[in-house]
C-alpha cells in the first residue's frame, strides 16, 4: 500500500477508536456506504447521507467505539480494515460484545479519497465476499 493510502486509513483509524465518525475530510464528496449485514444494513451516497444514518444509528447506543485491529491491502484501490466494536443499547442496556464484535470495512480509494466504504459486522462473511481465508490467504471461488 502507498504510504498516502496508509496513513489516510491510519488518520481514519484514530478518529473511529473514540467515536469520531462524522469527519469527512478524507471522503469524496459522492462517496458511497454500504452496511452489509448488522442491525441497520443499507446503502447511502453523499457526506450528508451518510451523516444523517450514522445519527440515527448512534442514537441508539452509547458508547459505540471502534478498535482496528489490521489494515490488509487487497489491491492498489481497496484496503481491507479489521476492527472489533463495541457498544451499549441505550433503552436495552445490551452490550455489543455480547452479540458480534468482530467486524470488517473494505476501502475503496481514487487520488487519496475514499470513494466507498463496505461495511461488515461479520468479519466472516467480509472474508467470503472477498474470497479471502481469515489468515488473508485467498481461497478458490466457485464459478
Amino acid at each position: 500500500m502507498g504510504s498516502g493510502n496508509l496513513d489516510l486509513l491510519r488518520s481514519i483509524a484514530a478518529a473511529w477508536e473514540p467515536g469520531d465518525f462524522i469527519g469527512a475530510d478524507w471522503a469524496d464528496a459522492e462517496i458511497e456506504y454500504m452496511v452489509v449485514d448488522g442491525p441497520s444494513p443499507g446503502s447511502w451516497k453523499g457526506i450528508s447521507a451518510i451523516n444523517a444514518a450514522w445519527r440515527e444509528f448512534a442514537s441508539a447506543w452509547e458508547d459505540f467505539r471502534v478498535e482496528v485491529e489490521e489494515f490488509r491491502e487487497l489491491d492498489d484501490d481497496r484496503v481491507l480494515v479489521l476492527s472489533r466494536m463495541s457498544a451499549r443499547g441505550k433503552a436495552s442496556g445490551l452490550e455489543l460484545g455480547q452479540i458480534r464484535t468482530q467486524a470488517a470495512h473494505v476501502f475503496h480509494l481514487s487520488d487519496n479519497k475514499v470513494v466507498k466504504v463496505v461495511g461488515y459486522w461479520d468479519r466472516d462473511r467480509a472474508f467470503a465476499d472477498l474470497g479471502l481465508a481469515p489468515e488473508g490467504k485467498a481461497v478458490d471461488r466457485p464459478d
